[in-house]
């Protein structure tokens, strides 16, 4: 998708997302390879991720909230990293999204996030892949000597 929104109560299938260049979509549980080649727009999972999330992902943002801790084990983390929440406007931004989210679909894992906001938080996880954290100018000098020493593939 390049653009628009999509909301769903309720969980979607495999390779949701893949290639999504521009779109915002809130799902409630995804199955494998999500947010694969993606390159733009947000993604928020308000449940389970399939195996090999975000593989090949080089642009866009994906919140997961992943109450038992399964999305570290359920990545591939060799173009993503997987950080928590802590920047205000990611807060702002997720939870506007999650309004949206329970006004278009009544979903009740919505209601409960937003009514236990200060609880849920830190079940959050944010996908920020390193190419766009690199074109954003957001790499950490770890990030960068880790990058140097990559052989770089043309």
């Amino acid at each position: 998708a390049t653009a628009g929104e999509f909301y769903a109560n309720g969980m979607v299938g495999e390779r949701f997302a893949i290639r999504n260049s521009g779109a915002t979509a809130v799902v409630e549980g995804i199955g494998d390879h999500g947010c694969e080649y993606m390159t733009g727009g947000r993604i928020v999972v308000l449940g389970p991720t399939g195996v090999n999330f975000g593989a090949g992902m080089s642009g866009g943002i994906a919140y997961i909230y992943d109450k038992y801790g399964k999305l570290d084990s359920n990545s591939n983390l060799e173009m993503i990293d997987l950080e928590t929440l802590s920047d205000a406007e990611d807060m702002h931004e997720l939870q506007n999204l999650l309004k949206k989210h329970h006004a278009y679909t009544g979903s009740p894992k919505a209601a409960y996030i937003l009514d236990h906001w200060q609880d849920c938080l830190p079940f959050f996880i944010k996908v920020f892949p390193m190419e766009y954290r690199l074109a954003l100018g957001k790499m950490s000098s770890e990030d960068k000597a880790v990058k140097r020493t990559l052989p770089q593939v043309n």
